[in-house]
């Protein structure tokens, strides 16, 4: 039971999609129960049916106070919007010129927040729903009374039956972050033990283990101001889950090292489909190999099981202990330097596991501590205390027509208009579809290339719904409770599958519409087909306004957020190399999270270009090592930032004033990066230097030595710096190498 508890957390973190649909269909089911009790006809019960999904799901503010406020402004849109549809029905030109004008108004409430997209939302759906089941003003009075029901409804579902706090959802998140930590354990063992044809398959889990890992760790850090009692507990989450992805990145490293003759390159845990070194390809093949599968599976133990009492307290404490003693040296086994790098990287990991239960659960019974773990307890403690409150810099506005929400408003509208025109040319009772399409592509998308690919995903969805929508149609016939509980559970589907697939998503959407129209009796194998044809033209027309009208093409959007993405590295490493040369503390972790989102934000964005239909294969190929370079940089970036906050309080770690020049040739190189990827590039050069690792030489008399944390530090600005340097490349810009002074 627990091991398929971990698989559901993991799975769905936070149980996000799980309460998404649960709670969809809940008020649904509510409110046609509450609607069939005062005697309304099918056509009210798809309405009320509909008017609640809407209400359920447009609401996505994190506090209950706000969502409440948000639901009673949403009621007063609806009422308005199905008013003014019903009372436009019947003059066609100014109730399409109004629904133009209704569109960039609900598209340009997203710049005031949750709360404007969500009223924005709501009235074009109720709008949308009014067309779907022909209002007029002799309807309108049962509209209002249907669409109240299903707000009251929305509200009790929300805030009673499937209740969710901000608390409750970090904490569901942090439990599906230890499983997935658990999962990417699993995959290094596996990677552990793979043979030659196996290697390949074992090193892709990694790199998904780690992706996943990742994934949690950005939504975590999304719900931390809400779901914590104060800014000092967030930073202590957020530090000790850094450390935890961090520590499991860095043994799988160790892992792959240890299966070569030489030190692995960060690039093959990240480049999707990047082959194994040769050297790499046989299992491990040492002494020790035994011990070291044990120890992981006991570290995995530790993750997956942290709460446990009697006994296996006693055995769990023993075997962290043990752990913790790699650290430190102590009782390293006979093997070769790879592989004990490998033990210590357990080690590492132990505390990391450690520090974060203690940061989720709270002080921990020390009476089975062995020297190791005491001392480990104590560096904890002292980082805990030298936590400090976050602090927020606002980010210079857009204005005008650059502002996103106004350029996008503007491409809807216009997009709109000739979705209406074309969609009328169609069908002038269905041509409502076309402008819907038209609407959706455009929700969260931010370039033409993404609109094209949500667009095509759309079409391809609705395609197959058709099918499905035919065959669901014959079965339920007019059977009414059961076409809608079929509905229920396509309702449930489209939201439980709408973050892993928008096709999904639209397959799910248009089969359910097949079972409505029997219901409304006007289903028939044209109408399906006709969905099909305004589906196109709406994409088409949602793509076409997106190329012609203020246009943000791909290759515009990638590059303004690769050059995000580089001056948050450029941030990062900064102030990371400035704290470990001695400078002042500043609140790294939290300019680390910044990297990860701009490169999140660019991952997105860079779906257009590898596309695996795309046709243009080399530039596919670019961006994927683009993308896989910048991790790469974004992972030595974190660990250096995690490294220089360790200094306050870590008595094995010492500022090195040698790394301020050591880093600036790297902090040039980064800029220089982002100003030949910049809209007007400048005339500049990536300088390529000696090994960084050869510039510092721990040991040379004289020169202070710091152990491995010193040696750790010059191994990540090393990789760094070769990482960096590989951009140069496919960025195009010149790499100039330093001058040979004779003699």
């Amino acid at each position: 039971m627990a091991r398929w508890k971990d698989r559901v957390a993991a799975s769905d973190p936070g149980l996000l999609r799980l309460t998404a649909g649960l709670r969809t269909v809940g008020a649904i089911s509510l409110t046609l129960a509450v609607l069939s009790l005062l005697g309304a006809d099918v056509d009210q019960l798809v309405s009320g049916a509909v008017a609640s999904m809407v209400a359920t799901f447009a609401v996505r503010e994190k506090k209950r106070g706000g969502q409440a406020i948000t639901l009673a402004l949403g009621l007063v849109v609806a009422l308005v919007s199905v008013s003014l549809a019903s009372l436009l029905s019947s003059r066609v030109v100014i109730g399409d010129v109004f629904f133009v004008v209704f569109i960039f108004c609900a598209v340009y409430g997203r710049r005031f927040g949750d709360r404007g997209t969500a009223l924005g939302l709501i009235g074009f759906q109720v709008y949308f729903l009014s067309l779907f089941v022909a209002a007029s003003h002799e309807s309108l009075i049962g509209l209002w009374r249907v669409i109240a029901v299903a707000f009251a409804c929305s509200a009790l579902t929300r805030f009673v039956l499937v209740p969710q706090s901000s608390a409750g959802i970090l904490d569901r998140l942090q439990q599906a972050f230890r499983a997935r930590l658990a999962q990417l354990l699993d995959a290094q063992l596996e990677l552990l033990d793979a043979g030659p044809h196996d290697v390949e398959k074992a090193l892709a889990h990694v790199r998904e283990g780690n992706a996943r890992l990742h994934e949690s760790a950005l939504m975590i850090q999304g719900r931390l101001d809400e779901g914590t009692p104060d800014a000092s507990m967030a930073g202590l989450v957020q530090r000790r889950v850094a450390d935890a992805e961090i520590a499991a990145e860095r043994l799988g490293l160790r892992l792959l090292t240890a299966r070569g003759a030489e030190r692995a390159d960060t690039l093959t845990l990240h480049l999707p489909g990047a082959p194994v070194p040769e050297a790499g390809l046989l299992p491990v093949r040492d002494p020790a190999i035994d011990t070291l599968r044990r120890d992981l599976t006991a570290l995995r133990m530790l993750v997956r099981y942290p709460g446990v009492t009697g006994a296996q307290a006693a055995v769990n404490a023993q075997v962290r202990n043990r752990l913790l003693g790699y650290r430190e040296e102590e009782n390293l086994p006979e093997a070769s330097e790879p592989v004990q790098d490998v033990f210590r990287a357990v080690g590492e990991a132990a505390r990391a596991v450690l520090g974060l239960r203690t940061a989720l659960e709270g002080p921990q019974d020390e009476s089975d501590d062995s020297p190791e773990t005491a001392r480990s307890r104590e560096e904890l403690d002292a980082e805990d205390v030298a936590i400090g409150a976050e602090e927020e810099t606002a980010a210079e506005e857009e204005t005008g027509l650059r502002r996103p929400t106004t350029r996008t408003a503007v491409q809807v509208a216009v997009g709109s208009s000739l979705a209406i025109v074309g969609g009328e040319l169609l069908s002038e009772h269905r041509w409502y579809w076309a402008v819907l399409t038209c609407w959706i592509v455009f929700i969260n998308t931010s370039s033409t290339g993404e609109i094209l690919v949500k667009g095509s995903r759309r079409l391809l969805g609705t395609v197959l719904g058709v099918v499905a929508g035919i065959g669901l149609a014959g079965v339920v016939g007019q059977h009414t409770w059961t076409a809608f509980a079929v509905v229920l559970l396509c309702v449930f589907a489209t939201y439980y599958t709408a973050p892993l697939s928008y096709t999904l998503m639209s397959f799910f959407v248009t089969a359910s519409l097949g079972v409505l129209y029997t219901l409304l009796h006007t289903y028939s194998l044209s109408v399906l087909v006709l969905r099909i044809e305004e589906t196109a033209l709406g994409a088409a027309c949602g793509i076409f306004a997106a190329a012609l009208v203020l246009p943000v093409h791909t290759d515009r959007r990638t590059n303004e957020l690769l050059v995000t993405v580089l001056d948050r590295l450029a941030d990062v490493t900064e102030a990371a190399v400035d704290q470990l040369s001695g400078g002042p503390p500043v609140d790294l972790l939290d300019q680390a999270r910044e990297l990860d989102q701009a490169l999140a934000d660019l991952r997105a964005a860079t779906q257009p270009l590898t596309h695996p239909v795309t046709p243009l294969r080399s530039r596919r190929d670019t961006a994927r090592y683009v993308v896989a370079l910048l991790e790469t940089c974004a992972y030595h970036a974190r660990s250096l930032a995690a490294t220089a906050e360790l200094l306050p309080t870590n008595p094995s770690i010492a500022a090195d004033p040698r790394l301020r020049d050591v880093g600036q040739r790297i902090l040039h190189n980064i800029r220089a990066l982002a100003e030949g990827a910049s809209e007007e590039p400048a005339d500049v050069e990536v300088l390529a230097g000696p090994s960084i690792a050869s510039l510092l030489k721990p040991g040379v008399p004289g020169t202070p030595r710091y152990g491995q944390v010193t040696d750790r530090v010059l191994r990540h600005l090393q990789r760094l710096d070769e990482a960096v340097l590989g951009l140069a490349r496919p960025l195009e810009l010149p790499v100039a190498r330093p001058l040979q002074v004779p003699g």
